[in-house]
Order: structure tokens, then C-alpha cells, then sequence
């Protein structure tokens, strides 16, 4: 065989191995890239209320007490550099970038509700009370205990006071936790960490699920 063949055959090879090499890193760096920008911004509106499966072990224990397929909630709100974000009681509370959020919950899955007569009751006016009402919980811890005072605060209790203050509307009833289904090992798993033996069956709570379900919202994304 000529040296030229070799060298042809040689260069050939490593036109094949660089190219599927690149290739890989194309897919690799796409799938990547695709994991992260798949989200796109849907169609939103100050006020609206997100809804999500968290992945957690608590989030497994909500779903579980409440028999709800979403756990963590928040409210969407612009803020001054023309964004869209998400408030949210996590830990701490905070706002968070609207993509970020979504693509945070399982398989970047959301539900997006409105109030049936937002055109008229969240008025650029109240839009500015609702996020005045929520200035206060900012950065404050998030409450595991699922207490009622505003010392620290829960997801779904972070948009109900919101609400409550802003409009007057009370978006998913009020329940005590000896209302939920406390019967399954993970949530009695939970209860334990968080309460020990001192469970606070007649405490207040708002759930994700009683909010989701509200007769005041309607689905704009889901």
C-alpha cells in the first residue's frame, strides 16, 4: 500500500472519529442546552397563580395528606426590570425567574389559574397592593410546621394572605390538619420529624389542593 493511500485512509479515520466526536458533543451540549431552555415564558398575567409537583419528600407527604397531584404553589408578578417571576414561600421566600420555576417542578409540568373576573378586580392598583401585601414575608423562612402566624410561611399560605389582603377574596377554604389523610407511613414519617408527639390537628392550613380547586379560578394553563 502507498503512502499516500495510508495517509489517505489515515486522515479519513480521523475525519470519522473527530466528526462523530463532535457530533456526540453537539448532541450532548444540545440536550443540555434543550434541558434548560425548553420552558418558554407562556402566556401570563400579574396575579395569576402557578402550580407545580415539587420533588421532595415533603412534597410526597403533601400530596399524600391532601390527595392532591400538585404540592408547591406561588404567584406570578412582574417586577422593574419587565420580567416575569414567581413569588414563592421556599426557603426563604423570594422571587423567583418565571422559567426557573417551571423548569424546577417534575418533567417542567405547570398549571396556571386566574381569577374568573381578574380583568376587573386585579387592577394595576390592586396588582401594586398585592405585592405591597407580600413585601413583608420576603427572605422570611419557610414554615415547616405549617403554622398560622406570618412569623414564618408556607407556600400555598404565602398566596392566600396575598389574596386575602389585596382583594378581600379568600382563593381555597381554610381547613385544620386533622382534616387531611394522615393515615399513609410517608406523611406519619413527616408528621414525626416535624412535630414529634405534639401534633397541632386543630392548627389552620391552607393546602395547595384547596387553592387549586377554588370555584374563584379559572384555568389559563395546564
Amino acid at each position: 500500500m502507498s503512502i499516500f493511500r495510508k495517509t489517505g485512509i489515515t486522515m479519513l479515520l480521523v475525519l470519522v472519529i473527530a466528526g462523530s466526536l463532535l457530533g456526540a458533543r453537539t448532541f450532548i451540549s444540545g440536550h443540555s442546552f434543550t434541558k434548560k431552555m425548553i420552558v418558554a415564558v407562556p402566556d401570563v398575567e400579574e396575579g395569576d397563580i402557578i402550580f407545580q409537583v415539587s420533588e421532595s419528600g415533603l412534597s410526597t407527604a403533601i400530596q399524600l395528606a391532601t390527595h392532591s397531584k400538585y404540592s408547591h404553589c406561588g404567584i406570578i408578578f412582574k417586577r422593574d426590570d419587565d420580567q416575569w417571576y414567581v413569588y414563592e414561600a421556599l426557603q426563604p421566600v423570594r422571587y423567583t425567574p418565571l422559567q426557573q420555576w417551571i423548569s424546577r417542578g417534575k418533567n417542567g409540568h405547570c398549571v396556571i389559574k386566574r381569577l374568573k373576573d381578574a380583568a376587573n378586580v386585579l387592577t394595576p392598583a390592586v396588582i401594586t397592593k398585592m405585592k405591597a401585601a407580600g413585601t413583608p414575608f420576603n427572605g422570611k423562612d419557610y414554615d415547616f410546621y405549617f403554622g398560622w402566624s406570618d412569623e414564618r410561611i408556607y407556600c400555598s399560605e404565602l398566596v392566600w394572605k396575598i389574596y386575602k389582603a389585596a382583594t378581600g377574596l379568600e382563593v381555597g377554604k381554610l381547613q385544620t390538619l386533622k382534616e387531611f389523610d394522615l393515615s399513609s407511613p410517608a406523611v406519619k414519617q413527616q408528621m414525626k420529624e416535624i412535630y414529634g408527639d405534639h401534633i397541632p390537628l386543630d392548627e389552620k392550613i391552607i393546602s395547595p389542593v384547596s387553592m387549586f380547586e377554588s370555584p374563584l379560578l379559572v384555568t389559563v394553563k395546564g
